[in-house]
């Protein structure tokens, strides 16, 4: 109980900090944010429009401390402004809904790059020197060195283009509107087939050799020698002893993947149009929109922080010997 006090300590911190530091960059930054959004209506717009629109999104002249105060104030609220390129939508809401496709995309993606290569880095651990051993992590990793953009734009070409296999674009079809209808949801999984498998087959190598690696260490260890000795059955020396030890490393990476999962589909998402985080951020790059691109900084990083916590519960529990740390 004492280590995951000290860890949420920690993350609460970690959060704190980076509240901070998504507050003081943008205004380190040369020149004025409100400056840049607004210089293109030099001409179009008159001064007292222009602050009438300064005030709509929230900018202020005060001094940084008063400031600061009132960005932690309205952050703890969940309140991070207006968006600029979805004006007078909410910041939060703009990523709300950009979210859950994000999740749904990086949670099955990596979550099946995680099991399967995890999975078969066991049985290729355990066989060493057969089919699973020597010829599929090479060529898992020879197909995970193509740069993701690559392998979509290869998949969207035939599968969808030329062969029309799947759908081009979006995460559901255009003629239907968010329901829970097997309609629906049979429209979002057959769009959510290409994005993922494209992230799935340039990850699943990585999984699969670091489990691999790790599993050999383990089952040279002596206690996978007296499990042995013992008479216990081939599955369970191999899962039960030597997969549950070998499985902690990659639980970490685990869940690295997963807090990196709002920003690391960005490129996938931009080249099948799908409406998620990553596609959003470039919406707001493209328009200088501030306000969302914080929201989604900040958003990158407490997934990441909220990830490590969830692994740092879930190692108490796969090695006791973590709560007496």
């Amino acid at each position: 109980m004492s280590f995951l006090v000290r860890r949420i300590g920690f993350y609460l911190l970690a959060a704190w900090a980076s509240l901070t530091l998504n507050f003081v960059l943008p205004r380190l930054m040369p020149g004025d944010p409100a400056s840049a959004m607004f210089a293109r209506f030099r001409g179009q717009a008159r001064p007292e429009q222009i602050d009438a629109m300064r005030k709509a999104f929230g900018l202020s002249d005060a001094p940084l401390p008063e400031q600061y105060v009132t960005y932690l104030s309205h952050a703890l609220r969940g309140d991070f402004g207006i968006s600029i390129s979805s004006f007078p939508t909410p910041v939060i809401q703009v990523i709300a809904t950009s979210l859950q496709w994000t999740i749904l995309l990086g949670l099955v993606a990596t979550t099946l790059g995680f099991a399967i290569g995890s999975l078969l880095g066991v049985f290729g651990a355990w066989r060493r020197g057969g089919f699973t051993d020597s010829v599929l992590p090479p060529l898992l990793l020879f197909v995970g060195s193509f740069p993701y953009f690559w392998l979509a734009s290869l998949a969207l070409f035939f599968l969808s283009f030329r062969w029309n296999l799947f759908p081009m674009r979006h995460a559901y079809g255009d003629s239907l509107t968010p329901a829970w209808s097997w309609e629906f949801i049979g429209s979002v999984s057959i769009h959510l087939v290409l994005p993922a498998a494209t992230i799935l087959v340039v990850s699943i190598g990585g999984w699969m050799l670091g489990m691999r690696n790790t599993m050999i260490a383990i089952l040279a260890e002596d206690y996978i020698t007296m499990a042995e000795a013992k008479g216990l059955s081939q599955n369970r020396v191999m899962f039960s002893y030597a997969a549950r030890n070998a499985l902690l490393p990659n639980i970490t990476a685990f869940g690295m993947a997963l807090g990196f999962v709002i920003s690391g589909a960005l490129v996938t998402e931009t080249v099948f149009a799908y409406p998620g985080l990553g596609n959003q951020l470039l919406t707001a790059v493209r328009n200088l929109d501030y306000p969302l691109m914080q929201g989604i900084f900040l958003m990158i990083t407490f997934a990441v922080l909220l990830a490590n916590l969830i692994v740092d519960v879930f190692y108490v529990r796969l090695d006791p010997r973590v709560r007496g740390s």
